[in-house]
């Protein structure tokens, strides 16, 4: 790869993380292009000509640009490591991989990524439901956890990188993780990978 992929985000996003997060274990070389959320640069005329919808993350590869860090995540890996196991091919696995590429965009958005939102930028959302969310989500997952290492086949896949930054730092959306000793020991099998970037963290609220 000639030049860095450029990598549009604003640096405590979880939908940005999980793209620097792809990046790093992919070993491929990258540079962040912070934006000012809060001076409303994501919705400034120049970045509208790299995302019109006005959201990071945003990638741009040697001029091929993409949003959507899902679909940044699928790109990355069909690009760059086609045929590993990062995006396994076969239907069942492939199937069960987008099945928890769709969690990260419904259960897990609306859930702890929604309570994080509140509590550290405000956002006016219901604290209660997504917390509520949250905590449905995270028995699921404990329960589904249970006897295997990885969400979606026997190895780390894109679904687990989906997953992992806002499970992560769902405390600073007052989302208590130790209920969950499955969950927890997933995230730790995720931070123990070569590579691995950590999000910038913010204070965790006192839990009730």
């Amino acid at each position: 790869m000639a030049t860095p992929v450029k990598l549009y985000r604003s640096p405590k996003s979880g939908h940005c993380h999980r793209v620097e997060l792809m990046l790093a274990f992919l070993d491929l070389p990258y540079e962040t292009i912070d934006l000012d959320m809060a001076s409303g640069a994501h919705k400034s005329p120049e970045y509208l000509k790299i995302n019109p919808f006005g959201l990071v993350p945003a990638i741009d590869d040697g001029g091929y640009i993409l949003a959507d860090s899902n679909a940044i995540l699928v790109y990355l890996v069909q690009t760059y490591a086609q045929g590993s196991d990062w995006m396994p091919t076969a239907p069942k696995e492939a199937a069960d991989v987008q099945r928890w590429l769709t969690v990260a965009a419904d259960n897990i958005y609306s859930g702890p990524c929604v309570a994080r939102l509140v509590k550290l930028f405000g956002a006016g959302y219901d604290h209660s439901a997504a917390v509520a969310k949250a905590h449905d989500l995270f028995a699921l997952m404990d329960t589904h956890l249970a006897g295997r290492d990885w969400l979606a086949t026997g190895s780390i896949t894109i679904a687990d990188v989906a997953g992992y930054s806002y499970i992560a730092h769902a405390p600073e959306g007052g989302v208590d993780l130790k209920p969950y000793p499955n969950l927890r020991a997933w995230l730790t099998r995720i931070e123990a990978q070569p590579n691995f970037v950590g999000m910038v963290s913010s204070p965790i609220p006192e839990m009730a």
